[in-house]
């Protein structure tokens, strides 16, 4: 016999009867129901050895998954024994096709972005009707954040050989490293309610598209701590297991439509964080499988740890500094940079013209060390960038500065800030041949600098040696300095399987 499609259309071809076992529970598939029973297990994170704690576990998981699946979770069963007692509680489902699960329609490359986008709102949703409080806001802030990367890493430090030590090393040092450094995010992320009684198992196995709609299944139900998150963790975690499965197209699309319909102005760095925090997660569980002799755990797990560094490092906030004399093309490549990896561009040009009052197509030009150019608008110029600088690196933000950098203290100043707010620092030096840097000035109409040529040779004079910069020959094309430029910045630069960006900067 074949069990008919809820819905009352199509046929499955799963057998009649069936029974599906977890570490935790017991499924036992009948006809067009399903069944599932609480193992009387003690796993310290959670105790299920009495009826009691099993009814209640029970109860709470048909009112918890009706929110997003109100067609599959009918209620609770009494199993009555022979003297008329009770000696066990169902959750009682109706039982749901295996063809029609997420995970087998993306496998089998079946159009589902419909039905993503009715996933991404249903999620929204949730959020946006969620529980907020202090026990709540607790769970999703930085410090707790921290402490859940830093058990998993004990965790799979007590399974070795299956991650490289390498891998996982990079992983812990990233991982750490930007949590560290965004406080102000994550006290931003609690101060705007973004931290939710939300999912917190978000996964393509338990996603059923019918034709009612998405039925979202198995919501985490035995700790309720374990979904009080950041409503953008609970997002990232199915947009991990799109990617897992082939279709980082869909991740960033799911992705996209839950920051839509949520209003989330959450940075691009904070997104790659959340998808590389459940993929490490995931991976730890291969671990767990691998250990248990799971055949394909160990590659899993690899590939899991690949996919998490991947967006750790295009997630890691950065300080790139693009500097060089007037004519050398700084501006083009800062812009050009910034319109590829999604960093946002400050420019010392405009600040510096901004703190003046004026616009930054207004002429402001002056003999060097004159006017908006005397050595105090240069030190406040320069400071102004380095505050903006670190606000926003607090938030998540990379940053790119642009500016001539000749002065060795304000490369300094750059550095300890890099330092101080956990991101690493790249410098670059645009430089050209003087002929092509002169034929730029002579022709350079509008825009926010008022450098000549007698600027620029009055500064090749001052400019103190600057050897830690990468040097970027601009004399080429812009589209080859864009490329000398992202060699210099080395894993950051190389491709993701998607990367969340912002509009392009169009230079001056």
């Amino acid at each position: 016999m074949r069990a008919r499609e809820p819905g009352g259309r199509g046929t499955s071809p799963a057998p009649w009867a069936q029974v599906k076992e977890t570490h935790t529970a017991v499924v036992i598939l009948l006809g067009d129901h399903a069944y599932k029973v609480k193992k009387p297990v003690d796993l310290g994170f959670l105790d299920f050895t009495t009826l009691e704690a099993r009814r209640a576990v029970c109860e709470e998981e048909v009112e918890l998954n009706r929110r997003l699946a109100p067609l599959v979770y009918e209620g609770v069963a009494d199993v009555l024994g022979p003297d008329g007692k009770t000696c066990e509680h169902l959750v009682v489902m109706r039982r749901m096709p295996d063809e029609r699960r997420l995970a087998a329609l993306v496998r089998a490359g079946r159009p589902v972005e419909g039905q993503l986008r009715r996933i991404a709102r249903m999620v929204a949703s949730l959020h946006g009707g969620a529980r907020h409080g202090p026990e709540i806001d607790r769970e999703g802030g930085g410090a707790a954040l921290r402490e859940r990367w830093t058990a998993s890493f004990r965790q799979v430090g007590k399974l070795p050989g299956v991650l490289d030590d390498e891998l996982a090393s990079e992983i812990e040092r990233l991982a750490l490293r930007f949590v560290d450094g965004r406080e102000p995010l994550f006290a931003a992320r609690v101060r705007r309610g973004r931290i939710v009684e939300g999912h917190g198992d978000l996964l393509t196995e338990d996603i059923f598209c019918l034709e009612e709609g998405p039925q979202i299944l198995d919501c985490l139900e035995f700790d309720p701590r374990l979904r009080y998150l950041d409503g953008l963790d609970d997002a990232a975690f199915l947009a991990m297991d799109l990617e897992r499965l082939g279709s980082p197209r869909l991740a960033e699309l799911f992705l996209r439509w839950y920051t839509d319909f949520s209003g989330d102005p959450a940075p691009p760095s904070l997104w790659h964080h959340y998808v590389a925090y459940r993929a490490f997660v995931r991976a730890k569980v291969a671990c767990v499988r691998h250990a248990q002799g799971g055949a394909d755990a160990a590659w899993e797990a690899r590939n899991l740890g690949e996919l998490s560094l991947r967006h750790l490092r295009a997630g890691a906030a950065a300080l790139i500094l693009v500097g060089g004399l007037p004519g050398t093309g700084k501006s083009t490549l800062a812009a050009a940079l910034a319109g590829h990896l999604g960093y946002t561009l400050l420019a010392s040009d405009r600040v510096r013209k901004e703190l003046a009052g004026i616009t930054p197509d207004q002429p402001a030009g002056a003999p060097f060390g004159e006017g908006v150019y005397t050595s105090e608008w240069t030190e406040r110029t320069y400071g102004e960038l380095m505050s903006r600088a670190r606000a926003l690196l607090g938030f998540g933000e990379s940053v790119i500065l642009d500016a001539s950098w000749t002065d060795e203290a304000h490369r300094a100043a750059a550095g300890r800030l890099a330092r101080d707010a956990f991101a690493d620092m790249v410098a670059l030096r645009c430089t050209a041949m003087p002929e092509v840097t002169a034929e730029r000035l002579s022709r350079r109409t509008g825009g926010a600098s008022d450098a000549d040529q007698a600027i620029a040779e009055v500064l090749r004079q001052r400019t103190a040696p600057w050897p830690e910069s990468v040097e970027i020959d601009t004399g080429t094309s812009p589209r080859q300095a864009l490329e000398q430029a992202l060699v210099a910045l080395g894993p950051r630069s190389e491709p993701t399987s998607w990367r969340f960006r912002r509009p392009s900067m169009e230079p001056d």
